[in-house]
């Protein structure tokens, strides 16, 4: 089992990095009476892990025992029928799945599956909760149908049914859907904190540190506590004991955007565009979100490029990262922010040499 998963804290009580929001989802469930709940901060700052504990909290042991399930949902829309495949995964208590995995169609699953979930409300006994939960992942990537379908289910069915949402970004979901939750921003941990989590996992494992070694790798780490652990873990498969200058490696992905960011600085032409669209396919294919793609790409030419740009190039990335949650396929987003890119570069390389 990857550590990750090894030493994710499985209660409320045992959380050392949010110990403070803990804490006040533990009162609120001793309240007997949980509201819905949006979750929303950066990745790998421990969202999943709180919300799980949450659930345990809440319903015990049984939260815990969870199956897979790839279920068609079919859906009646006017003239024709369409069948939607979603991947839930759900204990008796509570259905966790991700509804923009189906795209543009999310709306129809949104309201489809809260019904199917409001019908079937367990019953209330001594101690035991009479509502379902339902976590929806990757909220900030919901259609704005999706979200107004979300709206209206979330007041219809709120006796029965409790929602917890999880996103990155808090901004991306509508105001509406907002105001009928109770908001938990959940931080990125400070590094001194990530190093506390790493030195504590060294200690189980049974590890020899050297002095500042959790510190470095957790500077790594870009703040996500996730990403930290399996950096940690990576270190130890390539090399224990480990030594006081021991290089903490970057990930793949990320080495790869690096080489994309130098081949579009060194030039800018058709026939390099064509060749840096089959690399933004390659990570694509092996599943890095396009958004992540296109912030990643955007770090690594800032790091090429003279100050007077860097505004107009933020400008671009922003207006074509907008234009990618409104469209289809992300590919033409990232390939258009790169021939912007490359067009602005070579004139002030023209401009500035001649």
């Amino acid at each position: 089992m990857l550590w990750v998963d090894k030493y994710r804290p499985k209660t409320l009580d045992k959380m050392t990095v949010h110990e403070d929001i803990a804490k006040n989802l533990k009162k609120l469930v001793s309240e007997h009476d949980c509201p819905h709940l949006l979750f929303y901060g950066p990745s790998g700052s421990g969202k999943k892990t709180l919300i799980m504990a949450l659930l345990r909290q809440m319903f015990g042991p049984g939260a815990e025992k969870v199956k897979l399930e790839n279920k068609i949902w079919k859906i009646e829309t006017g003239s024709r029928t369409i069948d939607l495949e979603i991947t839930t995964l759900s204990s008796t208590h509570h259905v966790e799945m991700t509804p923009s995995d189906v795209g543009f169609q999310d709306r129809y699953i949104v309201q489809e599956v809260i019904k199917e979930m409001a019908k079937s409300r367990p019953i209330e006994t001594k101690g035991k909760k009479g509502f379902k939960v339902l976590v929806l992942n990757e909220v900030d990537k919901l259609s704005k149908e999706a979200q107004h379908s979300l709206r209206r289910t979330m007041e219809k069915y709120s006796a029965s049914c409790r929602l917890i949402l999880c996103c990155n970004s808090a901004s991306k979901v509508t105001e509406a859907v907002r105001s009928r939750c109770l908001n938990i921003r959940v931080n990125a941990p400070s590094i001194e904190q990530i190093a506390g989590v790493l030195e504590f996992i060294g200690k189980k494992e049974g590890l020899q540190l050297p002095v500042g070694f959790a510190m470095r790798v957790a500077a790594h780490s870009n703040r996500s506590l996730r990403r930290a652990i399996l950096s940690f873990e990576t270190c130890r498969v390539q090399q224990y004991p480990f030594t006081e200058n021991q290089v903490v490696q970057t990930m793949d992905w990320e080495q790869y955007v690096s080489e994309i960011a130098s081949d579009i600085v060194n030039e800018q032409s058709p026939k390099r565009l064509f060749l840096v669209r089959g690399k933004l396919y390659e990570l694509l294919v092996n599943c890095i979100p396009p958004e992540v793609i296109l912030k990643r790409l955007l770090y690594e030419l800032m790091k090429k490029l003279d100050s007077e740009l860097k505004h107009e190039i933020c400008h671009w990335a922003a207006y074509y990262e907008h234009k990618m949650q409104l469209g289809q396929k992300a590919i033409f987003h990232i390939e258009a922010f790169v021939a912007k890119f490359m067009s602005i570069y070579k004139q002030f390389l023209i401009a500035t040499f001649g």
